[in-house]
């Protein structure tokens, strides 16, 4: 009986996280981008529709990125909010709880994805080091 076995050298290392200005760059266009194209289509004044969007896009960010760029990538989709999203545009303002709680989300949004990330990217080699044996199945075509 024959039993074919996979044969690999040495174990593939976990994938390295881009560079934290690469992707703060990559959140401050993206989030710009966004933002505008919101404004266009739903109209200025929408903080809860930009909120939900921005979030979805610092979740995306955080899947390639470290954990320490997750503060500053929340910071740079809030600077868009804040500023772009809600009337006066191009005003940064602070109102307190609000804003605060735009932060929160947004840090949480980017904090997930990278946590989601690095939970897969483990999985993943968790499964390429462990030492799995197949049975041989039996059907025709076997010797």
């Amino acid at each position: 009986m024959i039993e074919w076995v996979t044969v690999s050298f040495g174990a593939r290392p976990v994938p390295r996280p881009v560079a934290t200005p690469l992707v703060w760059g990559a959140a401050f266009g993206g989030a710009l981008s966004l933002v505008t194209l919101l404004n266009a289509l739903a109209g200025p004044g929408q903080p809860g529709l930009a909120l939900t969007a921005l979030s979805l896009l610092a979740a995306l960010s955080g899947l390639c990125a470290r954990f320490t760029a997750a503060p500053g990538t929340a910071v740079l989709c809030w600077l868009i909010l804040n500023g772009f999203a809600i009337p006066p545009a191009g005003t940064l303002t602070w109102a307190g709880h609000r804003d605060a709680f735009w932060l929160a989300c947004l840090c949480t949004a980017a904090l997930i994805g990278t946590a989601m990330a690095r939970c897969v990217q483990a999985r993943a080699a968790y499964r390429r080091i462990s030492t799995t044996t197949s049975e041989p199945a039996d059907g025709p075509g076997d010797f």
